[in-house]
């Protein structure tokens, strides 16, 4: 009946009252179409950047000074950060930026001989500190912004893998200031090559949530491919390996999740308990025979967040071998100082002993106190904390060079 409706009361037209479009006018009308194309783009840029510039902002700005005994023995150190979120970003990682943390100009100064890059595929809106759901996801709406590729704006799994290529540019254009690690031999070489006089920096990726699986751990394989050498089983919300200490069950390990666990350890991928529940914590623990770390974060003891790792948790990643990485952030240390940041390390030291705390700055991911060029500064305040310059070297990268050299693959 509709059709039959519509024709009988629609309206007539005369055949010279229909209106022509002149030639000139289509092309004006494709002039504004154009132009509107460009603005929205131009909107979306801006918001982006705007963005950048919020989250990635230092409390504290460079140029960074330190006295001559910190810069020395700095210089000396082979540098690790376990986490930072820096591919998340539109920033061209070979140029000296000007706002955010991490570049390869500002990683040389900072005398970083491995950066881990983590890799964000998730973000849930609305953004808190628990009890998020797995819904409306932010990380679309941004990669849409920062014009990455269409098949990014609704997969998880191509945004990480959108990344990794992304990383891999950048690593060839370096002409070999940056290095991918992908081996225990890659980082030896590595380490030879800056012993040796090279300005170099090593490159480790690190999935910073399995939902990027898509809930199938045979995507795994993809991302290890890819080169991830890290994989951190949830993020700010539960999904369909592992419950998150943001989410709304908090659950354990699924068996999705124990296969994927399970892959990791026969492939050589670095297990992160970054942001686990306390369930899933336990749940990889009695399951792992490596070592595992807590790449960025805080503890309980100095500093009482959901976010952070409780004492028991921390005697357990220490019991596997592992490391728990100290953030340069606020939520991880109830505090805006490096001093802070010391607080917490000392703390973790004197809970477990010297060789399970290292450096996991989350740097582009949150405000943080300094650049990476600054790191000069967080090696003087552990010296006047009282570490000693070995307890200094190990907490700034020999253990979690120890723990990568039990874990990564042999080529």
């Amino acid at each position: 009946m509709l059709p039959a409706v519509i024709e009988r009361h629609k309206p007539h037209i005369k055949k010279e009252s229909v209106i022509m479009i002149p030639i000139d006018a289509k092309a004006n009308c494709s002039k504004v179409r154009a132009a509107m194309v460009v603005a929205v783009s131009l909107l979306s840029w801006s918001c982006a950047s705007l963005g950048d510039r919020m989250i990635c902002r230092t409390l504290i700005d460079p140029p960074y000074e330190t006295g001559p005994a910190a810069a020395r023995l700095h210089q000396e150190l082979s540098v690790v950060d376990l986490h930072a979120d820096t591919l998340l970003w539109n920033r061209d990682l070979l140029q000296r930026g000007s706002h955010g943390h991490v570049d390869l100009p500002r990683l040389l100064e900072g005398n970083v001989a491995l950066q881990v890059f983590g890799v964000v595929n998730s973000l849930p809106f609305p953004l808190k500190m628990e009890n998020n759901r797995d819904g409306y996801d932010l990380t679309g709406t941004l990669a849409s912004w920062q014009g990455w590729p269409q098949e990014t704006h609704s997969s998880r799994l191509q945004r990480a893998l959108f990344q990794a290529d992304k990383l891999a540019g950048r690593v060839q254009a370096s002409d070999g200031a940056i290095k991918m690690v992908l081996t225990r031999q890659d980082m030896e070489a590595l380490l030879d090559a800056r012993a040796g006089g090279e300005q170099m920096v090593g490159a480790l990726l690190s999935l910073e949530g399995a939902q990027a699986l898509e809930g199938d751990a045979d995507n795994f394989n993809r991302l290890f491919d890819a080169g991830f050498r890290m994989i951190g089983l949830v993020h700010l919300h539960d999904n369909e390996m592992a419950g998150s200490v943001h989410g709304q069950a908090r659950h354990g390990l699924t068996e999705e999740g124990r296969r994927l666990v399970r892959q990791m350890l026969d492939r050589g991928v670095i297990i992160d308990l970054a942001h686990a529940s306390p369930q899933t914590i336990l749940d990889v623990l009695a399951i792992s025979h490596l070592p595992v770390v807590a790449s960025h974060g805080g503890v309980r003891g100095t500093c009482d967040s959901v976010r952070n790792l409780a004492d028991e948790h921390v005697h357990m990643i220490a019991e596997s071998g592992g490391v728990i990485g100290i953030g340069l952030y606020e939520y991880a240390t109830c505090g805006k100082t490096l001093q802070d940041t010391v607080r917490a390390m000392r703390y973790t030291v004197d809970l477990v002993g010297i060789d399970h705390v290292s450096l996991g700055s989350d740097f582009d991911g949150a405000a943080a106190f300094i650049d990476v060029s600054g790191l000069a500064m967080l090696t003087e305040a552990m010296l006047e904390e009282g570490f000693s310059e070995a307890e200094i070297s190990a907490i700034m990268g020999g253990n979690a060079l120890r723990v990568f050299r039990q874990v990564l693959p042999v080529e």
